[in-house]
């Protein structure tokens, strides 16, 4: 079968990937064309766009941008056009994703199934419309959102979450060998605390600063007084804020972790 993805962040990059993978175990002629990341062309297929040029994210950035996510569009429909995938597959990234859906079904009249639903149980709920018109099957990670979507007479597919797939595989990996976590990071023997402040810029940019003051309440210091370790995206945002402090030096990248 031929499959068209659309990942428009690193986020998605990486639950994109592992579908992918774990649809070429039960369909070995799978084909992939997809807009996506590194990780997804990692398991193999053409990649069309990166998400780099895509992730744009608030009014203001989308609107400074906004030719650039018309090009984008454009460009994702005409190869959709020409590739004639069996199945498109969005994965969350509502925004972009919807558009999409809405032209592959009244113009090209193909399959659109969405992997990651979009969270309108937050904000935007009348997407549903949309989705009753444009999306045929939806894959939900979260129990709650089969009930959810079932108020709304829209019934959904509960597939699990794969963020608790990936925490299950790398910790049957660790258990596999000695645990080097803390060697790889160059950690010493202190408490580890998890940020995970997003997997856009714009995310981290607006997330980071508030779950810093939050963490502060572990060390008494603020921003807390501890070293830290960051993806690419967010070393930069991180280095500012820990800048202003005069503590810049606490803020080292993560070598080993994905880059986006």
């Amino acid at each position: 079968m031929k499959y068209f993805l659309i990942a428009g962040e690193a986020s998605g990059d990486l639950h994109a990937s592992n579908l992918m993978a774990a649809l070429k175990e039960q369909d070995a002629e799978a084909d992939f064309r997809f807009l996506g990341g590194d990780l997804m062309q990692a398991v193999g297929g053409t990649l069309v766009k990166h998400y780099r040029d895509m992730a744009f994210m608030g009014f203001i950035p989308v609107l400074l941008n906004l030719r650039t996510i018309l090009n984008n569009m454009k460009a994702c429909q005409e190869e959709i056009r020409q590739y004639r995938p069996d199945v498109v597959i969005l994965i969350d990234y509502p925004g972009f994703n919807l558009k999409i859906a809405k032209y592959v079904k009244t113009q090209l009249g193909l399959p659109v199934y969405y992997y990651i639903s979009p969270k309108i149980w937050a904000w935007k709920q009348y997407r549903i419309k949309d989705f009753r018109r444009y999306v045929d099957r939806m894959f939900c990670i979260l129990p709650f959102e089969v009930e959810f979507f079932r108020n709304l007479d829209y019934p959904v597919d509960y597939v699990g979450n794969p963020s608790v797939d990936s925490v299950a595989c790398y910790r049957e990996k660790q258990a596999a060998g000695p645990d080097t976590f803390r060697e790889d990071e160059q950690l010493d023997e202190r408490p580890v605390l998890a940020l995970l402040a997003g997997s856009r810029r714009q995310e981290i940019k607006d997330n980071l600063p508030t779950m810093l003051k939050g963490a502060a309440a572990f060390s008494g210091h603020d921003p807390p007084a501890c070293d830290c370790r960051c993806s690419r995206l967010g070393t930069g945002i991180l280095q500012a804020i820990y800048r202003r402090r005069g503590c810049e030096d606490r803020v080292r990248q993560n070598l080993s972790s994905p880059q986006p």
